[in-house]
């Protein structure tokens, strides 16, 4: 079978990622209940006249997208494929709130034509000129994990040798006042939170957007070789040692031969026991957390997947990430493990390029 290789990465997220030097400058938060991401000046990559009708998660996609098309010397790939758990949620808030104030009459269309999930590879594909295939997965947490999968296979059918693939989440008021509600965000009480040993429920909120290229041509700028993926909606805690097991098998690994595992850790007591259960697995592999720098968010495996790019780059790991103390001579295979509140578990493996 033909390799599929992550040739660029980019990403907009609470840490300062679109630094080159941003390893150095990684900040866990643990004390606040909603985190923002740094966004970039956006006049030096969009026009202001279009910037000012685009919501956050527009415009952040759009730079992320710009950066990776760049670095990979790509001018217009050959499929536009992103994921998103809440899609363009500021603008759907807007249109809402009109309907409401304006006793459903008399309504402007553009806020409910913004709205849509697929506004964001819609946009891009506009401002490239890309009439090639274009699609968006709205897969909660593993939007970004069935999108990588489309792409894949995209590239190994022939249909494709180039394909842009996204993930993009952006907060709302209203949309976390609900989450506080439910108690989905950590409550004030509760904070600060250790991520590795919770015993509240609850998550820190976060947003952000990751941008890749996926080609099949290893190229100078390779991260990393993508390898497998694989997702299932539901798990039994007394089953995740197995669906990993059967995935290294499926893949001719040994546990031991898995130098770094990326887990999900969110500090939802609730859920983080999936985690702890599959770290048992690992014993000799370099455990690494995320979710203390990006936060928990639909998309947030965006942020853990361009930081495994990283890694398998620079074979270096940022301190802030370790879970445990094994080293490892040299970092050729990743795995990645995410889910969101115990639905949609996936799994990515990536191997050095």
């Amino acid at each position: 079978m033909s390799a599929v290789y992550i040739n660029s990465a980019a990403c907009i997220s609470v840490q300062d990622t679109l630094n080159e030097n941003f390893f150095d400058t990684l900040k866990p938060e643990n004390s606040i209940q909603i985190l923002k991401a740094i966004e970039p000046n956006y006049k030096e990559f969009i026009p202001p006249a279009m910037s000012r009708r685009m919501s956050k998660t527009v415009k952040m996609s759009s730079v992320a997208s710009t950066k990776a098309l760049k670095e990979a010397g790509i001018e217009k790939p050959d499929s536009i494929i992103v994921g998103t758990g809440m899609g363009c949620s500021q603008d759907s808030e807007k249109f809402l709130k009109n309907v409401l104030e304006n006793n459903e009459e008399f309504l402007t269309p553009t806020f409910f034509i913004q709205s849509t999930h697929n506004t964001v590879s819609g946009q891009i594909a506009l401002g490239l000129q890309c009439h090639g295939y274009n699609f968006t997965y709205v897969n909660s947490s593993s939007s970004l994990e069935f999108s990588m999968l489309d792409a894949k296979l995209q590239i190994l059918d022939g249909d494709a040798e180039n394909v842009l693939v996204g993930s993009t989440d952006e907060q709302t008021e209203r949309t976390m006042e609900l989450y506080k509600l439910s108690n989905s965000i950590k409550k004030e009480e509760n904070l600060p939170v250790d991520y590795l040993n919770s015993t509240t429920e609850g998550v820190i909120w976060g947003e952000g957007s990751s941008f890749f290229v996926l080609g099949k041509e290893k190229t100078e700028t390779s991260y990393a070789q993508l390898k497998d993926i694989h997702i299932v909606n539901s798990l039994e805690l007394n089953e995740i040692q197995q669906f990993i097991e059967d995935f290294l098998i499926k893949n001719n690994l040994k546990n031991e031969e898995i130098d770094a595992v990326i887990l999900g850790f969110s500090g939802d007591s609730e859920s983080d026991v999936y985690y702890k259960n599959a770290s048992e697995l690992f014993p000799n592999s370099s455990q690494l957390y995320y979710k203390h720098l990006s936060g928990e968010f639909n998309t947030a495996s965006g942020f853990s997947t361009f930081m495994a790019c990283q890694i398998l780059k620079n074979q270096m790991i940022p301190e802030v990430m370790k879970i445990n103390d094994v080293k490892k001579e040299s970092i050729e295979n990743i795995l990645l493990y995410n889910h969101l509140g115990g639905i949609d578990h996936s799994l990515v493996l990536l191997e050095k390029a």
